[in-house]
């Protein structure tokens, strides 16, 4: 939580000092009231549905019960089926941001460095988490406590963030976070709320003070720009904000899968044991040695039943019930199965379901095929929140907004799971058709190398060819003869 709240605070883009808490506090304005009291109710009504998707996520949503065929004894029996996770988890694993860089192939080290102070393409891949599974997650960017330290980017959860957005402009109008205090240079108690607003021209945080606002710091960066995006997953026209990937109908035959298992479980204590049955048997078959009565649990355990014929010499008749069989149970999880791989555009496989005959290699890639689709889709829709999160960034360490001209390029993994040998196939193919030439960059990304390999393989390219003219500068300089003085009086010119 303390890293939480100082992103929020360099998220500000200022990094000024704080405000002395024993000076008098100062209140929101009319307009900044207005702006927090609108994006808090919004966040607030939007907690118990988000909440919701978390619980699914997890395999802690409550499963309702129909009162039909479980009987009050096990009321407390829990059954959970992890398939919302599988398949939010199956997405985001495809989804691996690996560098940025300059599209017209110029140096990118000022790309690399804010990167890597912001720990960026790991955190992306929470970021990706949070945004399938709630539908969206939020990026703010900041200046650091440091002078010359790169600027602060960090993901915040929907749990505690929302935010304006202006559909025309494709830009918020204004945005909010609210956590609990906890940091100790704010002179706040642990239990107060803090919120932080951003604004086109400066960011505001504030304390809850006696059911108002009082502000503790205000920071005026003067950029006209919101410090803050939304990355949204499954956007539309409509709806800017985004929808998760655990639908209502992903939770719907979550429901019913868990309510099927439960039925086999109370099926097990109930039905797991065959019962017997004993016809025309006297009352002493079920008493001891002594003559006490027997428990049932030991007359039915009981492998040798000594039964005496009756008084007209008829044999008392034994039978037994048949057992439970929860074959018919498991086929219809694996129909609940194969609808979820359909919702979730997942191989069935992935879900547990296999059939007599295992698919082929090639039929599992076919089979992922809409799965790499959605991937790519998100590649596309995330990829731009993640480049003008970058675009942000420059903007709050220059002071400038960058230069539009210069495109800022996302390099991600490729979605697929394309074999080596194809992959390194494509590119010679390309190289021997003249397409890209063999020592292109983008040759070796068709072939699958990450970021840090090309780079490797472009120093090892450069210190090859530092060595090849070294050693034809060597070459070349033993072959030459030196000049002859012709003030030596040496040679014919002296005769």
């Amino acid at each position: 939580m303390v890293e939480a709240v100082g992103g929020a605070r360099q998220g500000a883009g200022g990094g000024a000092a704080m405000t002395n808490p024993t000076l008098p506090l100062i209140g929101l304005s009319d307009d900044e009231r207005q702006i927090l009291t609108m994006l808090r109710s919004d966040l607030l009504s939007q907690r118990f549905k988000l909440e919701l998707f978390d619980a699914y996520f997890n395999g802690e949503q409550l499963v309702r019960d129909l009162g039909i065929s479980i009987p009050p004894q096990l009321k407390g029996l829990h059954t959970v089926i992890g398939w919302p996770r599988i398949g939010v988890e199956a997405l985001e694993q495809r989804l691996d941001l690996e560098a940025f860089r300059w599209a017209d192939g110029s140096d990118s080290s000022d790309l690399d460095e804010i990167v890597e102070a912001n720990d960026w393409l790991d955190e992306a891949s929470l970021a990706h988490l949070d945004a399938l599974t709630y539908g969206r997650e939020y990026v703010v960017a900041g200046s650091s406590d440091g002078g010359d330290a790169p600027p602060l980017v960090t993901f915040e959860s929907p749990l505690d963030m929302t935010l304006d957005w202006d559909a025309r402009r494709r830009e918020p109008r204004s945005a909010l976070r609210e956590c609990q205090a906890d940091r100790l240079d704010y002179g706040l108690a642990p239990d107060d709320r803090l919120v932080t607003l951003y604004l086109p021209d400066q960011t505001i945080q504030a304390v809850e003070v006696d059911g108002g606002w009082e502000v503790i710091d205000r920071d005026e960066h003067k950029l006209g720009r919101v410090l803050a995006l939304r990355m949204a997953n499954r956007q539309r026209t409509a709806d800017r904000v985004g929808k998760s990937e655990i639908t209502p109908e992903v939770m719907s035959i979550t429901d019913a899968a868990c309510r099927r298992l439960m039925g086999m479980e109370v099926a097990a204590e109930f039905f797991g044991a065959p019962q017997r049955y004993i016809l025309g048997a006297s009352e002493s078959a079920f008493q001891d040695a002594e003559g006490n009565a027997k428990s049932a649990w030991e007359t039915y355990i009981g492998r040798v039943l000594a039964l005496e014929r009756d008084e007209d010499g008829a044999v008392p008749t034994v039978g037994q019930f048949t057992a439970h069989d929860p074959s018919g149970q498991t086929k219809i999880i694996d129909l609940y199965a194969r609808i979820m791989a359909t919702q979730l555009g997942l191989p069935p496989h992935m879900l547990g379901y296999t059939s007599d005959n295992p698919a082929s290699a090639d039929a599992i890639r076919s089979s992922e095929g809409m799965l790499v689709k959605k991937a790519e889709r998100r590649i596309r829709r995330f990829g731009a929140t993640h480049r003008e999160a970058m675009r942000l960034a420059l903007w709050v360490r220059d002071g400038t907004p960058p230069d539009k001209s210069r495109r800022i390029e996302a390099v991600w993994r490729n979605p697929a799971t394309p074999t080596l040998a194809a992959q390194t196939d494509a590119a010679v193919k390309m190289v021997q058709a003249g397409l890209l030439p063999a020592d292109s960059d983008v040759a070796l990304e068709m072939a699958g190398l990450t970021e840090d390999q090309r780079q490797r393989v472009s120093a090892e390219r450069r210190r090859a060819q530092g060595r090849q003219l070294l050693a034809s500068l060597t070459a070349a300089g033993g072959d030459v003869q030196p000049a002859a003085d012709p003030e030596a009086g040496g040679g014919d010119e002296g005769l």
